[in-house]
């Protein structure tokens, strides 16, 4: 069975405002080998020239989750959806989000007059959340946080994949190879001419455990960010204050590189990115927020705008982002 790649790429890091170094918050999900589609989660201001240095074709884009309505988190969202009718984007686009982002939408495009070449397609998010999403190979839960609006965090399930089929068994077998090996891989036992009976539990590998990705969006330190990403091979969480600064984290409705490292902890993840770094951290400084973060939940990076990072199957390591080479030219449509 071939590996299927899953990558997630930090098209901005930042917090509430541009900095010079980190943009505000957007998160891409590359599903390419399972979808050939690509996710976005959040879309601040500036994300589509985050892009031109990106290799995300904007028209594999089709579906946008919105964790919630502030601005840091959705003031790129038109400017994005009219450029992609200039870059061959003409499948339909569906918006995630809490109740409202239709309004911003369609509001944006009214008012500037912009008219889409493809259709646009809205779910606004009961407030108390649930599954948002699901066909035979996805399923997306949302789950309300602990923000000073409304807030989401999205947890993306791999469904599991059927295990391989066994050649070496089906020979021993004497099961000629043709159209009765596919009935078997789809779970169809069969009967060889002379009578025997080959069942396909028998022949058929275990079956491989898809992964999971849970995506918050702003939030205090609350036992449901924990219960959302319960198991989850990654957990992508804020970090928008540091060590000794949990008082002005709750004032702010947000949390500190510890306090993302103890959900991380409870939920038994496989691997923490911190993100939503206040530009008060750069450099070293940001690099401390992990360190930090390391004394209760060991395998933990702060994340840069443009780190790609794979997801893989099974045990999660602490490994590098990776480099993908850029498509500029493709950008163009």
């Amino acid at each position: 069975m071939e590996e299927q790649v899953m990558q997630l790429e930090f098209l901005g890091t930042g917090a509430s405002v541009p900095a010079r170094f980190r943009n505000v918050t957007s998160i891409a999900l590359r599903l390419l080998d399972e979808l050939n589609s690509v996710w976005l989660f959040d879309v601040g201001e500036g994300t589509q020239i985050q892009m031109l240095s990106s290799s995300i074709r904007p028209r594999k884009i089709d579906k946008i989750f919105i964790t919630h309505l502030h601005g840091d988190h959705i003031f790129g969202l038109p400017g994005l959806l009219a450029s992609r009718s200039f870059q061959g984007g003409d499948d339909t686009m569906t918006i995630y989000g809490p109740k409202g982002i239709k309004r911003f939408v369609e509001t944006s495009l009214q008012v500037s007059q912009t008219h889409l070449t493809y259709p646009l397609a809205f779910v606004e998010i009961d407030p108390v959340g649930g599954v948002v999403f699901e066909d035979d190979k996805m399923t997306v839960t949302a789950k309300p946080l602990d923000h000073k609006i409304l807030s989401f965090g999205y947890r993306i399930d791999e469904h599991d994949m059927v295990g391989e089929l066994q050649v070496d068994k089906l020979k021993a077998l004497n099961v000629p190879a043709g159209p009765q090996y596919g009935q078997l891989k789809n779970g169809n036992d069969i009967t060889l001419a002379d009578g025997t009976l080959i069942k396909s539990a028998d022949v058929i590998g275990p079956a491989k455990k898809g992964r999971s990705v849970v995506i918050l969006g702003d939030t205090r330190k609350t036992d449901e960010a924990a219960e959302l990403a319960e198991g989850a091979d990654v957990l992508v969480h804020e970090s928008t204050y540091g060590k000794g600064e949990g008082k002005k984290a709750r004032n702010h409705y947000h949390a500190t590189s510890l306090q993302a490292a103890e959900i991380a902890e409870k939920a038994h993840v496989g691997r923490l990115f911190l993100t939503h770094i206040s530009a008060r951290y750069a450099g070293k400084s940001a690099s401390a927020l992990a360190y930090q973060a390391r004394t209760i939940f060991e395998n933990t990076r702060v994340v840069n705008d443009f780190d790609v990072f794979e997801i893989p199957y099974g045990e999660q390591t602490n490994s590098k982002p990776i480099k993908i080479d850029h498509v500029i030219e493709d950008q163009e449509g």
